[in-house]
């Protein structure tokens, strides 16, 4: 079954190689979406896939690299888009 989540990471998650720990992560589980820096010094992630390999990107989000200090995960569970392809870092 197709799941698709909007993840707000809070922490120190910036500056740490965050996206890039997330996109290769979402590669490796095949999921679709993208991640980007927000103005605020939070990361959004927006991810769709299998539900067992949205809990796996879940899972590493709240670990994330070692560099990182994740404080807080909002999560929202949204309809699945058709229009997601691939993942990847927005700059």
């Amino acid at each position: 079954m197709q799941k698709r989540v909007h993840l707000i990471v809070a922490g120190a998650v910036q500056g740490v190689g965050f996206r890039m720990f997330i996109d290769r992560k979402a590669k490796e589980l095949k999921l679709d979406g993208w991640v980007r820096n927000r103005v605020d010094g939070t990361v959004e992630i927006e991810a769709q896939g299998p539900e067992e390999a949205i809990e796996e990107l879940l899972y590493q989000a709240k670990r994330g690299p070692s560099r990182s200090m994740v404080t807080s995960i909002r999560k929202e569970e949204r309809e699945p888009d058709s229009t997601l392809e691939r993942f990847s870092v927005i700059m």
